[in-house]
């Protein structure tokens, strides 16, 4: 059936549908593949970003432990501040810092097995990242999440007791200041041991974040792939028409003219493609042509002149 049809098209309408047909082909096949390598670049992206606010909570962990701790250990002994604890000052940095507009969809959870604090205390997917961790040996895991309120894309690293003053607070209860006991009370956040992962901290963002990056990037750049494709497909056009259809249309029409006996009509300049070659095989066919009239229209002038005839 298409075959039909595209048969009964003439050379440019032919040529405009073949384009086409790539154009549609090519937009959808590239669409898919770019549609991948933009998402992977969307990830890679964000991740590089999350990493980043990692180590800067890292950082913030480990001033409030070394520098902050140090200078209220007497006072924590009989009253208990929440800033004076890693995890806590890592967290309010971090929502301090969502108030700036490139980082409000991000979010920091430290998921531990066994927090003193609930509000870190790991789920369910978050403690098969922290036993992954601990299995496994691996430094870095990330991938998406399905939430009731819509899917997530995190990044996560293993939290580890890497200092002993850790375990001042979470290695006993006897151990432990008598004012975080007071807060927390005993059932939580004991029983740390050191260089133990006890839980991971981890950055995340919704997916849709990730996809609508991706797909920005994917309607820009087959945009500009179809604007230059179509006015590839007019260039070509104008071109063909120019060089190959009005070139043909004169050589059709003067052909005619000579086939009807106007010898007179002339093929015109012609070039040296093999347009020019089909004219040029034109003008030797009409002048075959016209002497062939002449040798015949000598003889019928002979055989009059002797009374003979043809």
């Amino acid at each position: 059936m298409f075959y039909k049809l595209l048969k009964n098209l003439r050379l440019k309408q032919k040529l405009t549908v073949l384009l086409l047909m790539i154009l549609i082909v090519g937009v959808s096949v590239s669409g898919f593949a770019l549609s991948f390598v933009l998402r992977q670049n969307a990830k890679r992206e964000i991740a590089n970003t999350a990493l980043i606010l990692m180590e800067t909570m890292s950082s913030v962990r480990n001033y409030t432990s070394t520098q902050i701790n140090p200078e209220l250990k007497e006072k924590l002994a009989t009253t208990f501040l929440p800033q004076s604890v890693p995890a806590y000052s890592a967290r309010e940095v971090f929502e301090n810092l969502r108030q700036k507009r490139e980082y409000k969809d991000f979010f920091y959870k430290e998921a531990t097995l066994n927090p003193t604090n609930l509000r870190d205390k790991a789920d369910s997917f978050e403690t098969k990242i922290v036993e992954r961790f601990r299995n496994k040996n691996k430094s870095e895991l990330s991938g998406f999440r399905s939430l009731p309120g819509g899917d997530i894309f995190y990044i996560a690293r293993p939290l580890a007791v890497n200092k002993q003053s850790c375990l001042a607070c979470h290695s006993t209860v006897d151990a432990a200041p008598p004012s975080m006991i007071e807060r927390y009370g005993t059932a939580h956040g004991f029983g740390w041991k050191l260089n133990e992962i006890v839980g991971a901290q981890i950055i995340s963002v919704p997916a849709d974040i990730v996809i609508q990056k991706a797909n920005q990037s994917s309607v820009v750049i087959i945009g500009i792939v179809s604007i230059v494709f179509v006015a590839v497909i007019v260039l070509v056009n104008v071109f063909l028409n120019r060089q190959v259809i009005l070139p043909l249309k004169r050589i059709t029409r003067v052909a005619e003219e000579v086939s009807t006996g106007h010898m007179e009509a002339e093929f015109g300049q012609v070039s040296n493609d093999e347009i020019g070659n089909l004219a040029r095989a034109f003008k030797r066919m009409k002048l075959s042509l016209e002497m062939a009239m002449k040798r015949l229209k000598k003889t019928n002038n002979a055989n009059k002149n002797t009374g003979g005839t043809i």
